[in-house]
């Protein structure tokens, strides 16, 4: 695209079907190398990637080539294959339908990268679900809660 410029920093933010705990702490680094090498293969730039148990963040800088929506549903297909054909579970890994996707000035990239990369952490204080409700609210997005994610209740 001649004469095209864009800088889109986006958030991805995904959960497992049914919010289970099925992304090992051992298998981690392997689904964020394949995650970084769909991403890459996109022509999208990675800034940073974290899998918890039951959901994923990924920072990207969009290229306006390629639509979010289209992005996510790669990742998502790519890593659900991935994962089946290396049988890290029994049964079938599915993500669950939807993301959420969020923007970013270039000026919060490092926050957002450092906020994405101390998941672990952060996850000690607040539920996922805590932070995907607080996503929705600070952005603004109107929502019927009954159509966010399926949660599984501890």
């Amino acid at each position: 695209m001649a004469n095209t410029y864009t800088q889109i920093y986006i958030q991805i933010v995904f959960a497992v079907k049914g919010r289970q705990n099925l992304i090992s702490r051992e298998n981690r680094e392997e689904l964020h190398k394949l995650i970084t090498g769909i991403v890459s293969n996109r022509n999208q730039k990675l800034f940073a990637v974290f899998a918890m148990p039951d959901h994923v963040h990924i920072l990207v800088s969009m290229n306006p080539t390629v639509s979010i929506s289209d992005l996510v549903r790669d990742i998502k297909a790519g890593s659900s294959k991935f994962i089946n054909e290396k049988k890290w579970m029994d049964g079938k890994f599915n993500w669950q339908e939807g993301y959420g996707a969020f923007s970013y000035s270039k000026s919060s990239v490092d926050t957002v990268v450092k906020y994405i990369l101390n998941q672990e952490d952060h996850h000690k204080k607040k539920t996922f679900r805590e932070e995907y409700f607080d996503f929705l609210e600070k952005f603004e997005i109107e929502y019927d809660p009954k159509y966010v994610f399926e949660w599984i209740e501890n």
